[in-house]
């Protein structure tokens, strides 16, 4: 989904800190409930997690910081799955806990490829814009790369972020110049991301 989570490339946010981060005893609670709640009781996967945190509405995703946002994404998620009720979560946290905006429709799961991708072969990422969960970051539309591997198959991301059923898609790690994704990046470098090949269209060198 386009949203203030996928800031990527953007400008006007300051330089990143590299200082070291000094953890608070609270910031293991989110690691806990993600555990619980994904591998114990099984009420989400860890795509309708990352969705839950995308969901946080704007104002709230840039004022909180990373483990706060990952706490208000679970919270959501438990409130959303009938594991604890809003109120009672409210009541236990002593006041108001704002949770993620409601889930949209996601994308069914494309149908099996005709072909899979090889390493060397040349490829585009799709222009695509969803509504739902997407992995792939909006700078990386419409750019060309190289597939250099092949990854896991995995649960495809736009359908089971957003509650829908998938089978298993093929994912590859596909190169690309940097200066192809921003012009001004430094000569030379590269980024390689992993992409489902329903995200990628083969093309001529």
């Amino acid at each position: 989904m386009d949203g203030i989570h996928d800031l990527g490339g953007m400008q006007g946010f300051g330089p990143v800190s590299k200082d070291p981060h000094e953890h608070a005893p609270w910031e293991i609670i989110p690691k806990v409930l993600l555990y619980v709640g994904a591998s114990k009781l099984k009420k989400f996967n860890v795509d309708q997690y990352r969705h839950a945190i995308e969901r946080i509405v704007p104002l709230q995703y840039l004022a909180e910081g990373y483990f706060e946002r990952s706490l208000t994404g679970l919270a959501s998620l438990y409130v959303e799955t009938g594991v604890i009720d809003h109120r009672e979560l409210e009541e236990r946290a002593g006041g108001r806990w704002p949770l993620s905006l409601p889930v949209g429709p996601g994308r069914e799961p494309p149908p099996p490829p005709k072909f899979l991708l090889k390493v060397g072969d040349r490829v585009k990422t799709r222009n695509i814009f969803v509504s739902g969960h997407v992995r792939m970051p909006a700078y990386a539309r419409g750019k060309r790369g190289v597939v250099i591997e092949r990854d896991i198959d995995i649960h495809y991301p736009d359908a089971v972020g957003n509650g829908i059923p998938s089978g298993y898609v093929p994912t590859f790690h596909v190169e690309f110049l940097a200066t192809e994704l921003w012009a001004d990046a430094e000569p030379g470098a590269t980024l390689v991301m992993s992409l489902c090949q329903d995200y990628l269209e083969q093309v001529e060198s």
